[in-house]
């Protein structure tokens, strides 16, 4: 009678250690066949949800099983989820339930227009390009702006992360919260010092930026150098100006690596060379530095630069039209033994 007892009470602890096992093995065991991104957009129904996830787990129906148990069906949040080794059903659940997606890294460089820089960052949104430039320009037309390219002097060069899911109001809204602090009133009082108004600011920014490499360095200088021309009434006569229209008519699919005579008439009211004056808006995004070297520009007699060939990357200054012209014909000279047109 005991031994039968003994027999029933293992059986019963094999049946259920059985299913404990499977139970676990189900909900909590590794599930992970390979790390990798799902996106889940916003519209997704189960089956989309199963075939994003299925290439990187290893037993989708044990998945299947919890995603219903839990209710992922109808209880989701759309984003990009990371699916790490080691996670088990629950695990991967429960962060899609509860939302807890991974930001993705933007990079925003030295975009020509804003339209270029939606083009880049819509690669790593739920939200298309056209999306984008449609927010965009309804938050430039509550500002008084004409359109999305006129907030251009809200974005700075850096590195940024948002999620997948964001929306464009989202996104302008951080970059609109970074220019707000960064113009402290420190800045202000040196912005009203300059005499310039705070669009010519970011348009001579974008010069020294685009003149300069983003190079730190040479940006106070050259800073100087072209408010120097500006205050003299002459024409501040920066190449970048004249690429920047090249690229504007062309849709920034031209690339001009050396500008030629040909080109300094280009008609536009962004070429220096055609016209008097600061640009009526900025040729890219810029970055903090080069705003800070315009309202804090070196005190020099500088009127001329000429990027220098000895030192690539640099430019040599002077206010002599006769050493501008030496400098000038060494760096065309260093050009054609290059070959580059």
């Amino acid at each position: 009678m005991k031994k039968a007892v003994l027999i029933i009470i293992l059986l019963i602890v094999i049946v259920a250690g059985f299913f404990g096992l499977r139970f676990y093995t189900t909900y909590y065991g590794n599930n992970v066949e390979k790390d990798g991104y799902v996106l889940i957009p916003r519209k997704a129904n189960f089956k989309q949800i199963m075939d994003s996830i299925a290439p990187y787990i290893k037993n989708k129906e044990s998945f299947e099983t919890v995603a219903k148990d839990k209710d992922l069906e109808q209880n989701f949040k759309a984003g990009r989820y990371h699916i790490q080794s080691g996670a088990g059903n629950t695990h991967i659940v429960n962060m899609i339930k509860a939302g807890n997606q991974t930001a993705n890294t933007f990079r925003i460089g030295d975009f020509g227009d804003i339209y270029q820089m939606v083009g880049k960052v819509t690669k790593k949104t739920e939200s298309d390009s056209l999306q984008f430039v449609n927010g965009f320009n309804a938050i430039a037309v509550e500002k008084g702006y004409q359109n999305a390219e006129d907030l251009k002097k809200y974005f700075f060069i850096d590195s940024y992360n948002f999620f997948w899911t964001v929306s464009p109001k989202e996104f302008f809204k951080k970059f609109e919260d970074q220019y707000n602090e960064f113009w402290t009133s420190e800045r202000k009082t040196k912005e009203q010092q300059s005499g310039l108004t705070r669009d010519q600011i970011y348009a001579l920014a974008s010069i020294v930026y685009k003149e300069s490499g983003g190079k730190k360095d040479e940006m106070r200088t050259i800073a100087g150098l072209y408010l120097n021309r500006y205050r003299k009434g002459m024409k501040l006569q920066s190449d970048p100006t004249v690429i920047y229209a090249i690229n504007k008519q062309t849709n920034f699919k031209e690339t001009i690596k050396r500008v030629f005579y040909k080109h300094l008439s280009t008609p536009s009211p962004y070429n220096t060379y055609a016209n008097a004056g600061i640009p009526p808006g900025p040729i890219c995004v810029v970055d903090k530095n080069s705003v800070d070297a315009v309202l804090e520009a070196e005190k020099n007699d500088y009127i001329f630069m000429c990027a220098d060939p000895a030192k690539f990357g640099y430019h040599k200054f002077t206010a002599s039209a006769a050493e501008h012209a030496v400098n000038a014909k060494a760096y065309q000279d260093w050009l054609n033994s290059k070959n580059i047109k």
